[in-house]
């Protein structure tokens, strides 16, 4: 699944009039390099949900045969948040674990590595298996602690830098790249609003939810800004390539 029903509100005025997963960076949309990486690592079953200017999305992708893909669309009147509008297409992802990509980041994380993740969260019984990435500048803070392969639950403050001696686990940033079982949503009404986070940290809690920590290329499109910067560092890798691909 694509997520694609934001606002982008950081993003206007670009986004008053183009989605923001349309935005283009080195000549192609952002989820249009989403969905290109899918279908070279083999994941061709595609959903996307929209909301603002979502019939722009349907109408540029169709139905995805040009790509080598079937894309389905999952349509909210109003974005219902990222665990409402998962629930919300739970009908067209089937019962297996499925992947989940926010449609506003750049990354080279090799999708190919998700289907053997989906077959591990399957015989493990894990609710999710997450993707993260090391704290950018504009989220300092992380989101969760990765300790080995498993997320644990964030110590509390009280411990310090040092608990007991041993070091506490990396505190990392969620990359919104992401495995999860559909029972994790299942109570969630079908077009209820709801957050991700609060249902992660559940299972945190619980044992029940694996990660890894990608350590390439990352960037949360979320500012014209950065935007603008991203477009110029892929134009500049396009620009090498070309030129090592001339070369005698």
């Amino acid at each position: 699944m694509l997520l694609a029903a934001g606002r982008g509100e950081r993003m206007r005025p670009l986004t008053d009039h183009t989605p923001k997963p349309l935005l283009e960076v080195g000549g192609k949309s952002l989820i249009v390099w989403h969905i290109e990486k899918l279908v070279c690592a083999g994941i061709h079953e595609l959903v996307i949900n929209y909301s603002h200017l979502g019939v722009q999305i349907e109408a540029a992708l169709g139905d995805g045969s040009r790509f080598g893909a079937r894309i389905q669309y999952s349509p909210e009147a109003s974005a219902l948040e990222t665990a409402g509008g998962i629930a919300n297409a739970l009908p067209l992802l089937g019962e297996q674990p499925f992947a989940v990509v926010n449609g506003d980041i750049y990354c080279d994380y090799d999708f190919v590595h998700l289907a053997e993740c989906a077959s591990m969260l399957q015989a493990s019984g894990d609710a999710a298996h997450l993707v993260l990435i090391d704290n950018p500048p504009h989220h300092p803070n992380g989101d969760f602690a990765l300790n080995g392969s498993r997320l644990v639950p964030l110590p509390s403050p009280a411990c310090g830098g040092e608990a007991g001696g041993e070091r506490l686990p990396t505190k990392l940033t969620f990359s919104g790249i992401g495995i999860y079982q559909p029972s994790l949503f299942k109570d969630i009404p079908r077009g209820g609003t709801a957050p991700l986070a609060p249902l992660l940290r559940a299972q945190i809690a619980l044992g029940k939810v694996s990660g890894e920590h990608h350590r390439g290329l990352w960037v949360d499109v979320g500012t014209p800004q950065r935007l603008a910067k991203l477009d110029s560092q892929i134009c500049s890798l396009q620009k090498t390539s070309r030129s090592s691909h001339n070369a005698p």
